[in-house]
């Protein structure tokens, strides 16, 4: 049993069984107020589905791709729920999701601001029914893109966590290994440290 939690895009959270199939989900369209809201999507997420932090035997993260700011408050979430009920963190891209059980090939996109699309290609799915990706994640200029011939074009205004829940469920049956946990950010954070302390005028 899995707690996911991706917030590339908006804020979602589940909790999915191989078995029984998706318990509880909780999400948020606002791509700004994740840090305010994911507290309390676990929360009900695990209020509804009536299943004990105990239970649960992984937390699987999306990984992106996303802008900088919401994206780490999800993986720092999962982060720190796997660390504190000490059960292992499942990385997984976030494009994955929207691509799970899509046979056809496909581009995924999710907005990356800035005029911008984040993108990865998938040439269908593999006979375990996870996704083929072949290109991506990237990031691209939104006017004027377009999939390659054959793809079909799927602009995601949402990750569904319960998805990301069985992608991982599925991915751990046929005994893949999971990709690194590393979070693709894919471009640097809007807001740096800067290099020394600022000169001070009187």
């Amino acid at each position: 049993m899995l707690l996911a939690i991706d917030t590339s895009v908006g804020t979602s959270v589940a909790i999915v069984d191989r078995d029984l199939g998706t318990l509880a989900v909780a999400s948020s369209p606002d791509t700004r107020g994740h840090a305010e809201l994911i507290g309390v999507l676990i929360d009900e997420c695990l209020r509804d589905s009536g299943i004990a932090v105990t239970e649960l035997s992984g937390v699987v993260a999306g990984m992106g791709p996303g802008p900088f700011t919401g994206l780490r408050v999800g993986i720092a979430a999962a982060r720190a729920f796997a660390f504190g009920t000490g059960v292992p963190v499942v990385p997984l891209a976030s494009h994955d999701a929207v691509a799970f059980g899509e046979d056809e090939p496909i581009v995924v996109t999710t907005d990356a601001r800035r005029r911008e699309l984040f993108y990865s290609v998938y040439s269908g799915s593999d006979d375990a029914g996870l996704p083929l990706r072949v290109e991506g994640p990237a990031l691209a200029k939104a006017e004027g893109f377009v999939a390659p011939a054959g793809h079909h074009l799927i602009h995601a205004t949402s990750i569904d966590a319960a998805s990301l829940g069985h992608l991982a469920e599925t991915w751990y049956a046929v005994g893949r290994p999971f990709p690194a946990d590393e979070p693709l950010y894919l471009r640097s954070p809007d807001v740096t440290i800067s290099a020394g302390p600022k000169r001070v005028t009187g």
